[in-house]
């Protein structure tokens, strides 16, 4: 009995280790991955999404580009969500009450695209509705991983966060290529209405966190609201005065802003190469399996090194990977004997890994900013700015696709589209010093501030629908 009670203890430690690195699987880490997974699984919807405005709204590529502008709306304001589950607690509850409110939201956005949408502005404020769910659902369990993770050790950096990517990759990787494959046999609508069903998962879950209710002393039962508001304020304006915040925020905020051929390459994907739904989920699963290999790239080789370093060679690789997209849009990879579809493949693939790893460099570095006390509103602030960059690419991304004179048709110039978008990703690195110096890395890991967050916008079907395709 000793023996087998033995074994079994190594084969939990192991399980610990390789499957939880490191982390104790209880049930509120159980909780906070599925809410990390229901989020890649929304994957499911989106080509139905993409089709959807293309062939049954009849949007142009510069009216999509201008809809995923205004639907990034929610997580632009992600502090809000910060200040209201940090300040205004919900029968004394921070967390749980507003994990099951995402949900319940996100099954009615979901639900209303399946039955009664009909026109843009319509299909536009139901999927901002399903944005705003992933969107206070991500803030709340962010600031419960910062809670977990602020007291990781050097040895463990960055553990968590990887077990929360990877939840989020095996969801995106188990719907890729169904998001395809359905469309082939249903329609759109009944897509959406498949999809609304997951966010009630996150719901479900909620319950799973352990949480206490908010001390309700009575010297303080009239201002229970006020006060750590105005406590947040105040730390926030602390942080984000000083140079050592807002510096790497401001480049984060341009490296973040370039413009982007997203909506118009979703379009000659589909109209100009003929490209069907199914294969499209194909080109979501290698892309999904690209995102867990840019996950383990990252925990394996590349966790410990310095900002400047991660920031510039990928944007330098991504850049003039990038450029491979002319020998596409110009036909160019038919002379040389490559099937289109093979090439968008080996693109896709190869650009979604350096993607992932800057990624990933961005949310440890926007976690190690956060200062004890205000970490959902700061980390959130921190976000919102990235996020407010995506809009900003997205609009000018849509500019230059209409000065160019492309449409859901005419692609002539779309080889400048790719060379615009691709040479405007070096414009941030004159600015690269304002990132953290190796030394000032390492000190900052030294002092505790090693926490991570995964920010899933990236992967976020209701914002970046085409995003698999072309990074």
């Amino acid at each position: 009995m000793v023996l087998q009670s033995s074994g079994l203890s190594k084969v939990k430690d192991s399980f610990t280790q390789k499957i939880f690195l490191g982390n104790e699987p209880n049930a509120e880490l159980i909780a906070i991955l599925t809410v990390y997974f229901v989020q890649g699984i929304l994957g499911l919807s989106r080509l139905a999404v993409s089709f959807f405005l293309k062939d049954e709204l009849l949007l142009s590529p510069v009216q999509v580009s201008a809809l995923l502008g205004i639907v990034f709306l929610p997580w632009m304001i992600k502090p809000v969500f910060g200040f209201i589950s940090d300040g205004l607690p919900i029968f004394g509850y921070r967390r749980r009450p507003y994990l099951i409110l995402s949900g319940i939201l996100g099954t009615a956005s979901w639900m209303s695209l399946a039955k009664i949408v009909h026109t843009s502005w319509a299909a536009t404020l139901a999927i901002a509705l399903g944005s705003l769910s992933v969107a206070m659902s991500d803030v709340i369990v962010d600031s419960l991983v910062v809670e977990r993770a602020r007291g990781e050790s050097q040895a463990k950096a960055g553990s968590l966060q990887s077990v929360c990517w990877g939840a989020s990759a095996i969801g995106g990787l188990i719907t890729a290529y169904f998001s395809g494959l359905l469309l082939q046999y249903f329609t759109t609508r009944t897509v959406f209405g498949i999809t609304a069903l997951f966010p009630l998962i996150v719901s479900g879950v909620a319950w799973l966190i352990a949480e206490s209710p908010v001390s309700k002393d009575t010297n303080e039962s009239n201002q229970t609201n006020p006060l750590p508001i105005k406590h947040q304020l105040k730390q926030l304006r602390q942080a984000i005065t000083q140079k050592t915040i807002w510096l790497p925020t401001a480049f984060v905020f341009i490296w973040q802003a370039t413009p982007n051929a997203e909506s118009a390459f979703f379009y000659f994907s589909t109209n100009e190469l003929h490209f069907e739904p199914e294969f499209l989920g194909r080109v979501n699963l290698v892309t999904s399996f690209a995102s867990l290999a840019g996950v383990w790239i990252f925990q394996r080789f590349l966790k410990s090194i310095p900002f400047r370093v991660i920031f510039a060679w990928s944007t330098v690789l991504s850049s003039m990977l990038g450029m491979t997209m002319l020998l596409l849009v110009t036909h160019t990879n038919r002379l040389l004997g490559i099937d289109d579809h093979w090439f968008s493949l080996g693109d896709s693939l190869i650009l979604t890994v350096m993607g992932k790893i800057a990624f990933m460099q961005v949310m440890v570095l926007a976690a190690r900013l956060c200062p004890s006390g205000v970490e959902a509103t700061l980390f959130a602030l921190l976000m919102s700015v990235f996020n407010s960059a995506g809009t900003v690419s997205q609009a000018l991304g849509a500019l230059i696709t209409y000065w160019l004179g492309i449409t859901a048709t005419n692609f002539e110039s779309l080889w400048l589209l790719v060379i615009i978008t691709n040479l405007s990703t070096l414009l941030p690195l004159p600015f690269i010093n304002w990132l953290p110096a190796a030394e000032e890395q390492a000190e900052t890991s030294k002092d505790g501030e090693q926490a991570f967050l995964p920010d899933l916008m990236s992967e976020l079907v209701l914002t970046e629908p085409e995003s698999e395709i072309v990074e």
